[in-house]
């Protein structure tokens, strides 16, 4: 599996930067270890803490070669620094040595590289600091400092240069992988991402220009129809095709790939129609009120289908002829539910009877109304306060596809 082999890869780079930084700060430290002893004078303990640490961290590097267990490993070598350095720390100036600064860094480097037992070298490192700093309480203090004065200025160079080597060959290299790493996953994924939102557009380009083709076969079918309701239904369905080429059109010219801003899309489908149902010169007053609202396309294209065999229904049944006439959309949010909408639309038409409904009639278009408001999961009802045929549709917002509408 392609996780587990780079898992393998991370795990195995961490061990050899582990065994590298390991083997050179041991040799380090024995040499620290004799410089202090024989140069600068400086014969208790501390030398001794720095030969100890550099030679049992080597047998146990050596020992990792014979069970190939790492954690183990890392453990002793992570205690083995702490005590180490808290009594080459101790017996150096304690809370004012310069050697204290490579305590935080092996609990840190603990921290980094076992999330197991990071918090445990972080607890560690606070109780031996408290422990350091009760040695400046004359009532409390056991030990000395073993560092000369004539030594002190090399013996804070050197434990300065050791812990400046253990921060940036252990700690810098790691973080300097790590962030590598993160840029080089986050320029990837961006890149990914581009292909994909150029991709998806390019779906939506051609889902556009397959449903315009549907369109035209459909309007060149309606040209060598004679029969009127031939004719009317065919431009019908016609019209719910461009409705829905609109979406894909739309989702496609503008940034935003997964969702349309509603109010140009509804003003655009209904300028549309219009003309298409009345000619380019009508009395019809189109009214528009949509906030800055945008839904995804599994909203928008049943409530554009919705939408369509309204206006489409006003426009042929709705308002005659060329009689002037209303009509109004109206699209907000519903302040009472999350993710839900309220659409007012309608117009101030000859209307029709209370008595038809979707069940009695064999009007197509109320069907599709009510199917495609069942689908957004809404309620319709008729606004009898108004003239005309008027509707309030209360619907949710759609995270995911549907089944076509039956």
């Amino acid at each position: 599996m392609p996780g587990f082999t780079i898992d393998q890869e991370r795990l195995q780079d961490k061990t050899k930067l582990f065994l590298r930084v390991n083997y050179t700060t041991s040799i380090i430290s024995i040499l620290f270890g004799l410089l202090c002893y024989f140069l600068l004078g400086i014969t208790k303990v501390v030398p001794f803490a720095l030969l100890g640490f550099g030679v049992l961290n080597l047998i146990n590097l050596q020992y990792f070669k014979s069970h190939k267990k790492i954690l183990p490993t890392f453990n002793f070598s992570s205690i083995l620094g702490l005590i180490s350095s808290f009594i080459v720390t101790l017996y150096s100036g304690g809370i004012h040595s310069p050697f204290i600064f490579m305590i935080p860094l092996v609990a840190f480097g603990g921290f980094i590289n076992s999330s197991r037992y990071g918090k445990i070298y972080l607890n560690v490192i606070i109780v031996l600091i408290i422990l350091l700093f009760t040695q400046t309480i004359p009532e409390l203090k056991i030990t000395e400092n073993f560092v000369p004065e004539s030594s002190s200025a090399v013996f804070s160079l050197v434990s300065v240069l050791f812990s400046v080597f253990v921060l940036g060959n252990t700690f810098g290299k790691s973080l300097l992988k790590t962030y590598n790493a993160l840029y080089t996953s986050k320029k990837v994924m961006a890149n990914e991402v581009h292909e994909k939102e150029n991709l998806l557009k390019e779906v939506h380009h051609r889902v556009k220009n397959n449903l315009q083709t549907v369109s035209s076969l459909l309007s060149l079918q309606s040209r060598n129809t004679e029969s009127k309701p031939m004719k009317g239904l065919l431009k019908g369905t016609q019209n719910r095709v461009i409705a829905m080429a609109m979406v894909h059109e739309m989702l496609y010219m503008r940034k935003d790939i997964s969702h349309i801003e509603y109010k140009s899309y509804v003003q655009e489908l209904s300028e549309y129609l219009i003309r298409s149902i009345k000619g380019i010169d009508n009395n019809i007053n189109l009214i528009i009120d949509i906030p800055d609202i945008k839904l995804g396309i599994d909203t928008a294209i049943p409530l554009g289908l919705l939408i369509n065999e309204s206006l489409t229904n006003a426009l042929k049944y709705g308002i005659e002829g060329d009689e002037e006439g209303d009509i109004n959309i109206k699209l907000q949010k519903d302040s009472e539910k999350e993710n839900c909408y309220i659409l007012e639309i309608g117009d101030n038409g000859i209307g029709f009877p209370e008595t038809i409904n979707y069940k009695n009639t064999k009007s197509l278009g109320l069907k599709l109304i009510h199917n495609l408001t069942r689908q957004l999961r809404g309620t319709i009802e008729r606004d009898a306060s108004k003239r005309g045929t008027n509707y309030i549709i209360k619907f949710q917002e759609i995270k995911q596809q549907l089944s076509p509408v039956v």
